[in-house]
C-alpha cells in the first residue's frame, strides 16, 4: 500500500514519496505557462465538457460552501463560483504555488474575486474544519499526489453530512478498439506537442505515465469507500478515457 512505503511512483518510475513532490512540482512549475492552452490541444476542447458533467453533479445552490483541490488555472472554480453566488465561497487551492498565481491572476482578470478565496495548500493535510464543506471538487489532480488514500480521507474529514466529494480523472478506456489508438496519442504525439508548444515533452510523458499509473474506475471506487465515503459510483467518459466518481457524506 502506498501509505505504508517511502516509495511511489512517478509516472513508470519508482521514487521516494520525497523527491515525487519535488518532480512533481518541477512539472507543473515547467507547465503553467501553456496550461490552458495546452489542455485544448490535448483534449480537442473536450475537457470542457467532462468538467460541464462535474458541475451537473454538484447539487450546489445559492450560499453554499465548495472546495475545488489542485484547481490549476481556476477554470473549474470560476464555474463552482457562479453556483454558489455571491452568498456562497468557494475556495481554490493548489500545492503548486506557479499553478495558483496563475489561476489567481486569470480570475482577476474576469473579475471573479467576490466569493473566492485562494489558498496553497496540500490536498493531503486540508486546512478546513470537520463537517464545513458542501462539494468537494478535484479535476485531473488526484493521480499526481503522493498518497492518493490521504486525500480521499481528507475530502470526506471536511465534508458535511449530505456533501458530496466529485473527482474527475483520466481512467482505464472501457472499449478495447480504443486502446492503440489512444497508446499511439498518449507516448507519441503528446510529447511532441508538448515540445512544440510548451518546449517541455519530459513533463508531458511524465503525464501520459501518470495516467496509466492511475487506479482504474474500480480501484479508485474502492479506494473512496476505503476512505469513509460512501453510495460511491461513477461515470465512464468517452469511453472510459475519464471517469467521474462521486462520493457522499452521510
Amino acid at each position: 500500500m502506498e501509505e505504508n512505503s517511502d516509495i511511489t511512483d512517478f509516472g513508470f518510475e519508482k521514487v521516494t514519496k520525497n523527491d515525487k513532490s519535488k518532480r512533481v512540482r518541477g512539472v507543473f512549475d515547467s507547465v503553467a505557462p501553456s496550461y490552458d492552452s495546452m489542455n485544448d490541444i490535448m483534449s480537442f476542447g473536450i475537457h470542457r465538457a467532462w468538467k460541464s458533467f462535474l458541475l451537473s453533479q454538484t447539487c450546489l445552490h445559492d450560499g453554499d460552501t465548495a472546495l475545488d483541490i489542485a484547481s490549476g488555472t481556476g477554470d473549474l472554480t470560476e464555474s463552482l463560483a457562479s453556483k454558489v453566488g455571491n452568498k456562497g465561497k468557494v475556495f481554490l487551492t493548489d500545492i503548486n504555488a506557479s499553478m495558483l498565481n496563475k489561476g489567481r491572476d486569470r480570475l482577476f482578470d474576469k473579475c471573479m474575486l467576490n466569493n473566492i478565496n485562494y489558498l496553497q495548500v496540500d490536498a493531503e493535510n486540508l486546512p478546513f474544519k470537520n463537517n464545513s464543506i458542501k462539494c468537494v471538487s478535484i479535476a485531473f489532480g488526484l493521480r499526481n499526489v503522493t498518497n492518493k488514500l490521504s486525500v480521499l480521507q481528507e475530502m470526506n474529514r471536511v465534508l458535511c453530512p449530505g456533501g458530496r466529494a466529485l473527482i474527475l480523472e483520466f481512467s482505464k478506456p472501457i472499449l478495447k478498439f480504443l486502446e492503440p489508438a489512444y497508446d499511439l496519442y498518449s507516448f507519441q504525439i503528446l510529447p511532441g506537442l508538448g515540445e512544440l508548444i510548451a518546449d517541455d515533452a519530459d513533463s508531458y510523458r511524465y503525464l501520459a505515465e501518470s495516467i496509466r499509473m492511475h487506479p482504474n474506475q474500480q480501484s479508485l471506487k474502492n479506494m473512496m469507500i476505503s476512505a469513509g465515503l460512501e453510495d460511491c459510483h461513477y461515470y465512464n467518459l468517452s469511453g472510459g478515457i475519464v471517469a467521474l466518481h462521486v462520493g457522499y457524506r452521510y
